[in-house]
């Protein structure tokens, strides 16, 4: 080529019309590749890179992913359905469950189109850098919210559960301690696992973990059913819509975790996340079922925010029920320090460990000073009150309802008030709505005074 002749640019054509979406199976290899993504033997998308070699399966990936959505919050579902009415709750439980599985599938469909990898790199490439600051925000306040909280639900829970044991059992008074408990479980247990770079690891934890809910929802159902009707008569309809709304998002809100499990797939492939999110939201629907029916049903009005203290502490059942919550919350407490610290490397060192691992003692520093810090919480109250309320609600309605499809209609083509577009706009009406009315009835709440919760132990 002559020296003087200049470099003719050549550009990818969309092979679709400029007004449709492009359909991922629609370009072709090398266009893919400059995506960031590949085609596998089978003719599937893939992320450029191979496969790793200690990968999720479907399953472990599901069990990752459901252990997710069940953490805290499904334990307060029966309390929803004394808020919503039975009938109400029924309806809410199964529309907010499509409508997570929608935003969760759509986020990767986000991911694609933007070739970004994770949620704050998809945000930053729409938004800009305000972008990125704000999702990191809501990622990291969410998370590290549940971190806390899961901490706290452990002395709430082993302590009552141990102290059935005989009063003259060897460091009876350790066992029986709140403090202690959480010092223990959070160093020996939550530490240890969050320490691992690879969320993959965690599969045989959350398969363990999932058991320990399976357990309580039986638990519940049947000590329920053994006591009888406890409480007045059913409502059908109640006023406490959007505080149930609130308590159904916190406990199935699982955006922050998407990418994580996406990456960790053997084959992250657009059909085999869908299996997964399916599977994992499916699961998480049976079991929130069960247990808010089970619960409801039988006290009724008199339904507690933790279900498990209408039940006596000496109940056999329940005390077991008790001591699979509490394990099943220190085996979570990692999937959530996994986020915060995925969150923090992207906003110090602009990458992740799922881009670049950092070096061990920038890991392990940073996975110790989020454990003890969440655990220096927990040992500090035991009732997080009104401030992870608002905080936590307000960052679950951002990240599942708002963000991803606002991203959607930033990046997909065509007019922004289109037919195609009218569900990602209805998803970002109703985040809002929920967002300012949640919020608004927790500072409400705050302002009017809450009756003090006294730490024992």
């Amino acid at each position: 080529m002559p020296a003087d002749e200049p470099l003719t640019p050549v550009a990818l054509e969309s092979p679709t019309p400029p007004d449709e979406i492009w359909e991922e199976a629609s370009f072709t290899g090398e266009e893919h590749e400059l995506l960031g993504f590949d085609l596998d033997e089978e003719g599937e998308i893939v992320d450029v890179g191979g496969i790793e070699e200690h990968a999720s399966g479907v399953w472990d990936a599901t069990f990752n992913f459901t252990n997710s959505i069940i953490g805290a919050g499904i334990i307060g579902l029966p309390y929803a359905f004394a808020e919503s009415g039975f009938a109400t709750g029924v309806l809410l439980l199964f529309a907010l469950t499509f409508v997570v599985d929608w935003t969760v599938n759509l986020l990767i469909v986000d991911g694609k189109l933007a070739g970004t990898r994770s949620y704050q790199e998809l945000v930053k490439r729409c938004f800009g850098r305000w972008g990125f600051i704000a999702v990191s925000v809501f990622q990291f306040v969410f998370a590290y919210g549940a971190m806390c909280a899961y901490a706290i639900i452990v002395g709430d829970t082993l302590p009552v559960v141990l102290s059935q044991l005989p009063s003259k059992t060897p460091l009876y008074s350790v066992l029986t301690s709140r403090r202690a408990m959480i010092t223990l479980t959070t160093l020996f247990v939550s530490l240890p696992l969050s320490l691992y770079r690879d969320i993959s690891a965690l599969a045989k934890t959350s398969a363990v973990s999932l058991g320990a809910i399976v357990f309580i929802v039986l638990a519940v159902v049947g000590a329920g059913a053994w006591e009888g009707r406890q409480g007045g008569d059913v409502s059908w309809v109640g006023g406490g819509v959007f505080q149930a709304i609130g308590v159904i998002s916190f406990a199935f809100v699982c955006h922050h975790n998407t990418f994580l499990i996406y990456g960790s797939l053997r084959k992250p492939t657009m059909d085999r996340f869908a299996v997964v999110t399916h599977l994992s939201t499916g699961l998480s629907l049976l079991a929130c079922l069960v247990l808010a029916c089970g619960g409801y049903l039988v006290f009724t009005d008199k339904t507690q925010g933790n279900i498990l203290n209408n039940f006596s502490p000496t109940h056999p059942l329940i005390t077991l029920a008790r001591l699979c919550f509490g394990i099943n919350m220190f085996l979570t407490f990692p999937l959530e320090c996994f986020v915060c610290r995925e969150v923090l490397l992207h906003c110090i060192y602009g990458q992740g460990e799922e881009e670049k691992p950092v070096s061990l003692p920038i890991h392990a520093g940073t996975t110790v000073a989020l454990t003890l810090s969440a655990m220096g919480v927990a040992l500090w109250t035991c009732d997080l009150g009104i401030v992870l309320e608002i905080t936590g609600g307000f960052a679950a309605t951002v990240l599942a309802y708002i963000l991803p499809p606002l991203c959607y209609i930033y990046l997909s083509s065509g007019p922004t008030f289109s037919l195609k577009k009218a569900g990602p706009l209805l998803c970002i009406g109703f985040g809002v709505v929920v967002m300012v009315l949640s919020t608004s009835m927790a500072v409400a709440e705050a302002l009017r005074g809450k009756e003090e919760k006294l730490c024992a132990g």
